[in-house]
């Protein structure tokens, strides 16, 4: 009895170790495909410019994804990190600028972040 008591309290621990997946099916190629949504996430994230829903529930775990390496991210938030990444490396070079200088001034975290998500 104390084994399943155990193996259940460790259940409901794994699970609540990823962050928030209500937005995992975020269309990525969609908001990267898009400048003014790109743009409108990079200012939400840069604190440049408003947040929406959706914007605002990504930026509240962001910098912890970032300085934890995606720890807690599902699938899903890494291929969409992975994807945003690589979008506003080339195409919104200053504004990826102004991201890595908030999140990672010292250049300790990205590093690890990008090798954690470069599967995805």
């Amino acid at each position: 009895m104390k084994v399943i008591i155990v193996l259940s309290a460790l259940l409901v621990l794994s699970s609540a170790e990823t962050y928030n997946s209500e937005n995992d099916d975020l269309d990525i190629e969609k908001l990267v495909s898009d400048p003014a949504s790109l743009g409108a996430f990079l200012d939400c994230f840069n604190d440049k410019g408003a947040c929406d829903e959706l914007s605002g529930d990504f930026k509240k775990d962001l910098r912890e994804a970032v300085e934890q390496a995606c720890e807690k991210c599902t699938a899903a938030q890494k291929h969409i990190f992975k994807r945003f990444l690589e979008v506003i490396k080339v195409q919104k070079a200053d504004d990826y600028k102004i991201f890595q200088q908030k999140y990672d001034p010292e250049n300790k975290y990205l590093p690890a972040l990008e090798a954690a998500i470069a599967k995805y």
